[in-house]
């Protein structure tokens, strides 16, 4: 019987499911944070990302050959009371000390690998394994060092953490780390909840035939990812994009130079995503919706920080800044993706 729901179910919410999507394209994007109130699917759709992500092909080593296999892709619950040891793993210094072997015994994040790590009241976890969960997420490698001793691995995964604003907020030095924050509530359409409230009903009678409905839209979906996954290096950007970029995040008094980073490498994710070869102003725009709301600077009793028709009006400021401060295209060749471009540490 399957338990997942399908992804492609979740009504609503799309700013949510696209910040996943392009996560899973490209999971150094640096990761997800979800904010809301309890029972808007912020569960439901990181359980179901999982789903659309390609299997695992292993290989193994067996009598001189390498025969490979298919696993599912992981989905990994990190517990609020997980310790640093538990996350990034553990060394054997006795038996480093002693017999001069390294021992490793793995911890969450290399469970996780190359799957989607879910932390959900991430606002109660220790900062510190925060922090780690974030390290391993920008750089694509957990490293453990212990008295002199140091081991690494790969440690590439999608991390989603979700949290209730009424139970407290994350430092903000942390907040700044995810790469993306979406804000989600519950849908006020009467139509939409009944919606909701119809394909749930369904679900728990039937979750097989339930799956088997979306199923189309789930493969098509899937097929995406992975073709996007592909597409992804080769996505190419102009200096007139890259200085788009940062005169936007400047209009808004942005710290730092995260945000820039984040929204080059989301909107490369997005054009692959549509199938396109370079960014466009389109693609700035929706990674600027994910990358800059909990970047901004917040005034007393002020709701949202980031108002769309502000982001529009800064967009255009900005582009016509790029039109006038950049060199002309014919006189600068586009950039290509190439690796480490825009890779560096979030």
């Amino acid at each position: 019987m399957r338990s997942t729901y399908p992804f492609t179910a979740v009504v609503g919410q799309e700013r949510m499911k696209r910040a996943l999507v392009l996560n899973a394209i490209n999971p150094q994007i640096g990761g997800v944070l979800i904010r809301g109130e309890r029972g808007t699917a912020k569960s439901t759709a990181a359980r179901a990302l999982a789903a659309l992500i390609p299997d695992i092909e292993e290989r193994f080593d067996a009598e001189g050959v390498l025969p490979t296999d298919l696993r599912p892709t992981p989905f990994v619950d990190l517990p609020v009371s997980a310790t640093e040891d538990r996350v990034v793993g553990t060394l054997d210094i006795e038996k480093a000390i002693q017999r001069g072997e390294r021992h490793f015994e793995p911890g969450i994040l290399a469970a996780a690998n190359r799957g989607v790590l879910y932390v959900d009241e991430v606002n109660l976890l220790d900062d510190h394994v925060v922090d780690l969960l974030l390290d391993s997420a920008a750089m694509g490698v957990n490293v453990v060092e212990r008295e002199g001793i140091s081991f690494q691995h790969p440690a590439r995964f999608v991390l989603v953490g979700s949290m209730n604003p009424e139970e407290g907020d994350l430092r903000p030095q942390l907040l700044d780390r995810f790469a993306h924050a979406v804000d989600v509530s519950g849908l006020v359409d009467a139509k939409l909840r009944v919606d909701i409230l119809r394909r749930r009903i369904q679900f728990e009678q039937d979750p097989d035939g339930f799956a088997d409905a979306f199923d189309s839209a789930e493969q098509e979906l899937a097929q995406r990812i992975v073709e996007a996954r592909n597409r992804y290096p080769l996505v190419k950007y102009t200096d007139k994009d890259l200085y788009t970029i940062a005169a936007l995040t400047a209009s808004f008094k942005v710290d730092g130079h995260r945000a820039d980073i984040v929204i080059l490498k989301t909107a490369r994710a997005q054009a692959a995503l549509d199938g396109r070869l370079e960014i466009n102003d389109r693609d700035i725009l929706l990674a600027a919706e994910l990358a800059l709301p909990h970047r901004m600077k917040k005034q007393p009793f002020q709701d949202t920080v980031l108002n769309p028709e502000q982001l529009q009006t800064n967009m255009r400021q900005a582009r016509a800044d790029a039109e006038q401060n950049t060199p002309d295209e014919s006189d600068n060749a586009e950039m290509e993706g190439r690796p480490g471009a825009d890779e560096k540490k979030v």
